[in-house]
């Protein structure tokens, strides 16, 4: 039986991983939350896992219900004996907990998107010095892992990430009346609130795309964004001789939580038998609609600490923009203003998290 952790357990992704799991009999001993009590007090009685840990105002309530209950911080989660560690804690949270389970040899199911474009060339340092490995939950770059799956890198001509365009991808014109209630209203994925409204500035995609270019170590200039409506293609490898290969289903994520979670083998589920679209559209990406985008582009090209710094500032206006505080449109131009004054430093832990901590700071000032 499998041994699985699950760190950001009562999110969307640790959710449906938790799903995942009933589906394969998995076993999963370790649970890392935050501060959604009843959500975690039913996992826990569900599961029965060996380490939890939560929010520290939460530790009274929990001992108090489960009295065998073993408290624990998220990097000791990740340090139980396991075969796989579900990363999904989002923002740079997530980022210790993860090295943890890449220090302790595990497969990282990777959905916390932040700690590959944060620290990228340093995560994958831990890695392989762990001897771990990382598989994507992202159904993009899970499309992508499985497109590239016994071709030559040398072949290779370009990755093609899909976006759906979220919400506003044609109406409504002035998207200066935006409110979060209508940016949380994604047509296709089921996603917590930061991610959503990531998806609706393509954003979201901007941080795809740094993924994609540490994750699979390409060059930025061959990795590109293609808007596809109807979310179905999630991914394309154009190859030298015109070739592309593509990965297709539905829009549900527990197909790439199940493929981390299982690969090499596939697991039958019941989303074998679900309807194939009958119309298909690709789309270039408006570079005035979603400004964001490029922003993120802009990052990678300058490297360094830039793109933990557009991650990090992302994280305060998306919060501002959830409160009412900041105009949907200012949310690009926040990350642009930061993105201008980053210092040019290399990459290193200390100067990620020092970096993270200025640009927070920094985002704040302009939001």
């Amino acid at each position: 039986m499998k041994r699985v952790v699950i760190l950001g357990s009562t999110g969307s992704i640790g959710r449906q991983a938790l799903e995942v799991c009933r589906w394969r009999g998995y076993r999963v001993v370790g649970l890392a939350a935050g501060r959604n009590l009843e959500a975690l007090s039913q996992q826990i009685a569900e599961w029965r896992p060996e380490r939890v840990a939560a929010d520290e105002a939460l530790h009274g309530e929990l001992k108090a219900r489960f009295p065998w209950l073993r408290l624990a911080s998220a990097e000791e989660v990740a340090a139980l004996e396991a075969e796989v560690a579900v990363a999904a804690i989002p923002g740079l949270a997530g980022l210790s907990p993860t090295r943890v389970a890449a220090q302790t040899g595990k497969r990282i199911a990777l959905a916390n998107k932040e700690a590959m474009v944060a620290a990228g060339p340093l995560l994958w340092q831990e890695v392989e010095r762990g001897k771990a490995e990382v598989l994507p939950v992202d159904s993009e770059h899970s499309a992508l892992f499985q497109a590239l799956l016994g071709e030559r890198r040398e072949d290779v001509a370009e990755l093609i990430l899909t976006a759906s365009g979220g919400p506003f991808l044609r109406e409504p014109q002035d998207l200066s009346q935006v409110t979060p209630e209508m940016a949380l209203a994604h047509p296709r994925w089921r996603m917590g609130p930061k991610v959503t409204v990531d998806s609706a500035t393509l954003f979201n995609k901007g941080l795809e795309v740094l993924e994609a270019k540490e994750l699979f170590r390409f060059p930025l200039e061959r990795v590109r964004v293609l808007v596809h409506p109807q979310a179905y293609v999630h991914g394309l490898v154009r190859f030298v001789d015109g070739s592309l290969k593509a990965q297709l289903g539905p829009t549900d994520m527990r197909l790439p939580i199940q493929y981390a979670l299982t690969y090499p083998e596939r697991g039958e589920t019941p989303l074998r038998d679900l309807p194939i679209p009958g119309v298909l559209e690709f789309l270039e990406p408006d570079p005035k609609r979603f400004p964001a985008l490029e922003v993120a582009y802009e990052a990678g090209r300058r490297g360094g600490v830039a793109q933990a710094a557009v991650s990090a500032a992302d994280e305060v206006a998306v919060e501002a923009f959830l409160q009412g505080q900041l105009p949907f449109p200012r949310i690009a131009e926040v990350l642009a203003k930061v993105l201008e004054r980053t210092p040019d430093l290399p990459l290193t832990w200390e100067n990620l998290f020092a970096v993270d901590a200025w640009a927070r700071e920094e985002a704040k000032r302009w939001a």
